[in-house]
């Protein structure tokens, strides 16, 4: 079909470059998932924006060198709507919700998510 006989080190040179091609993919794989995995490790409160940033990085360089840097980044974002102890909890909850296991501590009835009315805002503590 060729015109000429294949012989082993073809076979073998063929093996080698599926094995590279197959090297080459997952490593950038692995090279794009990086940002998302480490916000995941350092519980960052934007770890879902940083993994998808990183993923869709790879259309330009750009946008993965700034997802990057920002899963290293040290955050001290609170959301004005809860006290911080609530902004703790549920970035906890989103970051175990990203690594795939249950949030800890859920509890399911729908009264726990009605705001506590006997919180005293001005100190932070219940009354």
């Amino acid at each position: 079909m060729l015109g000429f006989q294949l012989d082993a080190w073809d076979y073998i040179t063929f093996a080698s470059l599926m094995i590279i091609t197959l090297g080459t993919v997952l490593l950038v794989i692995l090279i794009l998932g990086l940002p998302g995995k480490i916000a995941i490790a350092r519980k960052h409160p934007e770890a879902e924006a940083v993994n998808l940033m990183g993923w869709v990085g790879f259309l330009a360089i750009v946008p993965w060198i700034h997802a990057l840097i920002w899963a290293f980044k040290p955050t001290d974002v609170v959301d004005v709507r809860r006290l911080p102890r609530e902004e703790a909890k549920a970035t906890e909850k989103e970051i175990q919700k990203l690594s795939g296991k249950p949030p800890v501590g859920e509890s399911k009835t729908p009264k726990d998510e009605e705001p506590d009315s006997k919180i005293d805002y001005r100190n932070g503590e219940g009354t």
